[in-house]
């Protein structure tokens, strides 16, 4: 087991890290931009190094001030939390060449997850159900029509090395078509460098489903049921719960055997989700994401297990310490993603803090990095916790998220709090009877 794990990142995911190590006699090392000098995750690391200036392209995303820090602290592996360089293939590989441990799955897979159509290419010959679409990149506008003719209309251009939403455009028809591809590969290319893009049948009102999964990178994998994150603005999740209140026992047994089987066909190690448009009681792949999710504490919540502990354990070489016969799926879980914003512009709102009171309670949850008195930076992502609500049953879990949102208390800033109070009591909320367009949807009809 290693002595002393280095947390490549910042906020509540480091200070999730964090607690994993001390529960588990690990020495954690936090690494900081100059602003971020204050930060909970630096107080609360045994050791702490300044990577750099404020800005993250100089600090946290600095590949050579963050294996330097390793070495001049002795940190033997790297956690990279998500976001940064969670899913950065030549990160990966620079540390297998200084003897770092990279506590998630090889550079191979990284690399061939990152690329939207080699993973959708790889899913569907691992057996894993895909979206109809072009086979590969599509180059100009008469094959754009052709793939789009053969699958039909409407549908969706999307970059391939793309994230976040960006490089992502509809089509209803072809007078349409030719405005969102040309859009689509400018976008892909001021954003990611690449102007390479796909297309996919866009479907009506699909659900966002992903399947959590778990690789022992020896051949054998575990799924852990699915997370429901249909509710998205921009395709940016705002609330994801588990289970789905739409997947039956039997559609979760049979699509999380598929991916289990499929990571384990390619000895993926560590934490992996995979991505799902769901619809009509289909499944199509999206993505996998080859990281641990901003989401997984419904998932820990609803089969009680650490896994962030069980990443560390993988990459040290251990076994798991549960079977797919161990897990079982007890109750339900929310969590909803405290941001730093004014609704309904949802601006950014950094500032300082000058109250801050956690809510608590049997089932009750909350990972965040804020205190009286921090001021939060303007450098980065605005997500400055998150709630997580765990109950017997779906209506429980409202009830439950309900009274825990009344209890929390960020003062001195705006949050998107006031944003979930309204939504609680909306009748498709509280029935589970949404798909992804329902929260843009929801917010032009309520703020236009």
């Amino acid at each position: 087991m290693f002595d002393k794990i280095l947390i490549a990142n910042r906020g509540e995911i480091a200070l999730r890290v964090i607690r994993a190590c001390r529960e588990m006699g690990i020495q954690s090392v936090a690494v900081h931009s100059t602003t971020d000098a204050d930060a909970m995750h630096v107080r609360m690391a045994d050791e702490s190094v300044c990577v750099g200036p404020p800005s993250s392209t100089d600090s946290y995303l600095s590949m050579p001030a963050i294996i330097s820090a390793c070495e001049i602290t002795g940190a033997q592996a790297i956690h990279p939390g998500y976001g940064f360089l969670s899913e950065n293939a030549s990160f990966v590989q620079m540390l297998e060449d200084h003897g770092i441990t990279f506590i998630g799955p090889t550079a191979e897979h990284i690399r061939i997850m990152g690329d939207k159509i080699t993973a959708k290419e790889t899913a569907k010959s691992l057996g894993i159900p895909v979206v109809p679409g072009s086979e590969g990149g599509v180059e100009d506008m008469d094959q754009a029509r052709e793939v789009a003719s053969e699958i039909g209309y409407p549908v969706i251009i999307k970059a391939t090395a793309g994230g976040g939403g960006r490089g992502m455009k509809v089509a209803a028809d072809e007078t349409a078509l030719e405005v969102a591809f040309r859009t689509a590969r400018s976008e892909a290319k001021a954003a990611f460098g690449n102007a390479d893009v796909y297309i996919e049948k866009y479907l009506q009102k699909p659900r966002h489903i992903e399947i959590q999964v778990f690789g022992d990178g020896k051949g054998s994998a575990v799924h852990l049921g699915e997370r429901d994150c249909s509710l998205q603005r921009r395709h940016q999740k705002v609330l994801e719960e588990a289970p789905g209140p739409s997947i039956t026992p039997e559609e979760r047994a049979r699509i999380g055997k598929i991916c289990a089987d499929a990571v384990a066909t390619i000895n993926y190690a560590g934490a992996g989700t995979v991505e799902f448009l769901y619809e009509d009681g289909e499944f199509y792949f999206i993505e996998m994401n080859t990281r641990l999710q901003v989401e997984h504490p419904v998932t820990e919540a609803v089969f009680g297990v650490d896994l962030v502990r069980q990443q560390i354990l993988v990459a040290a070489g251990k076994e798991m310490e549960f079977t797919q016969d161990d897990l079982q799926l007890n109750g339900h879980a929310i969590e909803v993603r405290i941001n730093a914003e004014k609704v309904p512009g949802f601006t950014p709102s950094p500032g300082r803090v000058t109250q801050y009171h956690a809510p608590g309670g049997l089932g009750v949850r909350m990972d965040s990095a804020i205190y009286d008195g921090y001021r939060i930076p303007p450098y980065y992502d605005s997500l400055i916790g998150k709630l997580i609500v765990h109950g017997r049953d779906r209506p429980e879990a409202l009830a439950r998220l309900s009274r825990a949102l009344g209890e929390l208390i960020v003062d001195g800033i705006d949050t998107t709090v006031p944003l979930f109070h309204e939504l609680l009591a909306e009748p498709d909320i509280q029935s589970g009877n949404y798909s992804i367009h329902w929260l843009e949807r929801w917010l032009d009809k309520h703020y236009g």
